[in-house]
């Protein structure tokens, strides 16, 4: 090919791209109106907006219209710059989102010399798949090409590029932020949460962008989850919830729905609670067959406060942002124990959380304390206000101490939690998958946490992934004080 040659097909090609860009110029995302909308179509055959030009979306190979939830998505947008949006999985919003984008891009010059960004989960293929989907909106029907890379694509002279949750720093200072996305925003591990969220808003007061954060929740206390609990008059973003009710007959049938109600992640994948993944440890059946029903709640709860059963609390000790002090508190009763009492608590203040442990124990007569022995300041001060000796360390070993867990001779028992933790788990296990525990139903961060509890193959609890995993372990702390029936094999 001759540089005459290619200098005509260069020519060729950016006239091709002026056109199309230009069929899209000044087009309405939507026509809403569904009349106005019919009427428009025939009279501009096809070209009656932005989403007909470059093609509906589709499920399963069937197109799909703009749907009256996705337009109180564009209306927000319309009306506010900071949106928060907690939905159903398979709705369409991240499309909506991307395909807005877009729009924004070609209706007009007005973001021209502009940036935007996606900010996605930690793996690269995240970024490079969105974009890419961006891209493919243009392709079908236009026959748009892009030669940027995978994560970039530059669309009437504005720049989208893709940046995974753990490499933002490429993503600080730039010239003109006009619009960020954060997809799947509370999936991002926990340590990229809160970056994601401070790079995207220190835009705020530079150039005003659009910032858009959307997901389906994960876990309890993650980035979602804080967000939503802001008071409504400091909460920087406008928030929506978008169950599955939202997409019924519309993106899922009712058919597919009843499906979904079958799985355990039922209740977070379409339901929009934080949930956390689905464990690996304990089954869902054994976790159904230890909550009681409220009559049988109701009974434990009448016979925790009397002398006649033992009691045995289990003291997770924290003081920082990651965890929660957490306190559980068990009853053995009709050949099984109970579960009654879980709370956490966040960065409690030492002498408040003492006293309320002390409280505790006397109205519910507990025999037995088991506590995180890595912190000997809350052992001491609990034994020291029951009059018991403390002076342990230096004198027992850690078996020593181990072998008092059963015996009469102390009430506040340290437990070296480093060393048994997997001993614990695999125990809390066995009195599950027995059928040996019951659980108040109104306990339901306890009940979470056994339904989103993951271990590696050495018993090893993930603690990002478990939800309210400081429960947890206060009830594997708690179950340190039972053994199995001698006729339960």
């Amino acid at each position: 090919m001759t540089f005459k040659d290619l200098k005509k097909r260069v020519s060729t090609d950016t006239q091709q791209r002026f056109q199309i860009l230009e069929s899209l110029r000044d087009k309405p995302f939507w026509v809403w109106d569904v009349d106005s909308h019919r009427l428009e179509d025939a009279r501009t055959s096809g070209s009656c907006c932005f989403n007909h030009i470059i093609g509906l979306p589709k499920k399963s190979g069937l197109e799909k219209p703009i749907f009256d939830y996705e337009k109180m998505i564009i209306d927000n947008l319309r009306s506010t710059r900071h949106l928060w949006i907690k939905k159903a999985t398979g709705l369409g919003i991240s499309e909506l989102l991307l395909r807005f984008m877009g729009w924004l891009c070609v209706k007009d010059d007005t973001l021209r010399g502009s940036q935007m960004c996606i900010v996605t989960g930690p793996r690269i293929d995240l970024a490079i798949n969105l974009i890419d989907r961006m891209k493919h909106l243009f392709k079908e029907t236009t026959s748009l090409e892009f030669d940027t890379r995978e994560t970039v694509i530059e669309l009437n002279g504005v720049h989208i590029e893709a940046y995974p949750s753990h490499h933002l720093d490429s993503m600080r200072g730039l010239p003109n932020v006009s619009f960020i996305l954060l997809d799947e925003a509370d999936f991002f591990p926990p340590g990229q949460q809160q970056d994601a969220r401070d790079v995207s808003e220190r835009y705020i007061g530079k150039s005003n962008p659009w910032i858009v954060m959307v997901s389906t929740p994960n876990v309890p206390g993650g980035l979602f989850e804080k967000i939503e609990r802001e008071p409504e008059d400091t909460c920087l973003y406008r928030r929506l919830f978008l169950d599955y009710t939202f997409g019924l007959d519309r993106i899922y049938t009712r058919e597919e729905i009843e499906k979904a109600k079958a799985s355990p992640s039922f209740e977070r994948e379409y339901n929009l609670k934080y949930l956390g993944k689905v464990g690996n440890v304990f089954h869902t059946l054994d976790i159904e067959a230890a909550i009681c029903t409220q009559k049988e709640g109701q009974e434990m709860m009448d016979w925790s406060t009397s002398t006649m059963v033992g009691r045995s609390m289990g003291i997770d000790v924290a003081w920082g942002d990651t965890s929660k002090f957490a306190i559980v508190i068990t009853q053995y009763r009709n050949n099984k124990v109970e579960v009654f009492y879980a709370e956490s608590f966040e960065k409690p203040l030492m002498n408040e959380i003492i006293n309320h442990i002390m409280q505790l124990k006397q109205r519910h007569h507990i025999t037995k304390l088991y506590c995180d022995g890595a912190n000997p300041e809350v052992i001491r001060e609990l034994k020291a206000r029951i009059g018991e000796y403390h002076d342990y360390y230096g004198r027992l070993t850690e078996e020593q101490i181990w072998s008092l867990r059963s015996s009469n001779s102390w009430q506040i028992i340290p437990v070296n939690f480093q060393k048994r933790h997997r001993e614990m788990l695999q125990w809390t296990y066995t009195l599950m998958s027995k059928r040996f525990i019951k659980i108040h139903p109104s306990l339901h961060k306890l009940i979470v946490s056994l339904r989103t509890a993951i271990v590696s193959d050495d018993w090893k609890l993930d603690k990002q992934q478990t939800s309210h995993h400081d429960t947890l372990d206060s009830l594997r702390l708690s179950l340190c004080n039972y053994e199995l029936p001698k006729n339960n094999p």
